[in-house]
């Protein structure tokens, strides 16, 4: 795939059309980075991308100084993996966000080593084992746990069913969104590229993409 910053742009305005076709709500779309080199990284923000997001600690920190001159650029860079608590201090001062915080460990770790950090805790919706998130009956402790500590809680984040079917898909996003509401939260972070339509009927206000802007990585 094409990856000039012409060619980026063009995919993005295409993607932000689709979602202005299906919604006048204000969406915001994350460029998903991960497993693509930092002129990758620097294309995307050239290209007119506002939100960055990176799966792996080390990986944020491999391409730390590609993050930090997008960032200097007014972009938001996100940390959107499942991130083990050791890996805190590999990202610290490298991301805005840590949209896929799960569990009070992590919370204690990120208040330690990011103090005041942007977070959306990440709920697991579909009762899968081997997805990440909490369950929603955790909710309310994890917000209170990382209130106290100084945290911002911002919104919630969430992962569609590996069924992919759209019954399923729609009654997890769904759940998810009634949470937000339910804990006056804003942000709904959620919608990939197979689920983008489903998670716009179901109130998600922030989606994240990479194959679809970026391809596969060769």
């Amino acid at each position: 795939m094409d990856l000039s910053v012409s060619a980026i742009r063009e995919r993005i305005a295409a993607v932000s059309q689709q979602i202005a076709s299906a919604t006048s709500r204000p969406i915001d779309l994350v460029v998903v980075t991960k497993t693509h080199p930092q002129e990758v990284v620097l294309a995307v923000a050239e290209a007119g991308a506002q939100f960055v997001g990176e799966n792996y600690a080390q990986e944020v920190r491999d391409k730390a100084s590609a993050i930090e001159a997008v960032r200097a650029s007014g972009v938001s860079v996100q940390f959107i993996g499942q991130l083990q608590t050791n890996k805190v201090r590999m990202i610290a001062g490298l991301v805005d966000c840590v949209a896929s915080v799960d569990r009070a460990s992590l919370i204690d770790e990120i208040s330690k080593r990011m103090p005041s950090t942007r977070i959306h805790l990440q709920v697991n919706a579909t009762g899968e084992t081997s997805k990440g998130g909490c369950l929603p009956d955790a909710l309310p402790e994890l917000i209170t746990r990382a209130l106290d500590q100084g945290l911002h809680v911002e919104g919630l984040m969430a992962v569609g069913p590996t069924s992919a079917r759209e019954d399923e898909t729609r009654a997890a996003f769904r759940c998810v969104d009634e949470l937000a509401s339910e804990h006056g939260l804003q942000i709904r972070n959620y919608g990939m590229s197979g689920d983008l339509n489903i998670a716009i009927e179901q109130g998600s206000t922030m989606i994240r993409l990479g194959s679809a802007i970026l391809g596969n990585r060769n």
